[in-house]
């Protein structure tokens, strides 16, 4: 298996307090995505993951459009901490 190379940039005390927070939640989709990201780059036939990978993909999308939606700041903050890139605009 892959390390991890993602650093986390939450410390124990806001896991603790802030778990239920839209910006941790994206945090932690953003940690999953990345590993499993990294799996699927050694095992490309799991299919599985890859369906496990979609559906995280699309929390994490719906959570950053209702954080965009509710406050820009913290939104644009987010985006350039976690080094997501801007959604397509249909």
């Amino acid at each position: 298996m892959v390390k991890n190379s993602f650093i986390s940039v939450i410390t124990q005390e806001e896991k603790e307090e802030n778990s239920g927070s839209v910006e941790f939640q994206v945090f932690h989709f953003t940690s999953k995505i990345r590993r499993l990201t990294s799996h699927l780059e050694l095992h490309k036939r799991d299919f599985l993951s890859q369906r496990g990978l979609r559906i995280i993909l699309g929390k994490r999308q719906r959570l950053l459009t209702y954080l965009s939606n509710k406050n820009k700041v913290r939104y644009k903050k987010l985006m350039d901490q976690l080094n997501i890139r801007e959604p397509k605009t249909r």
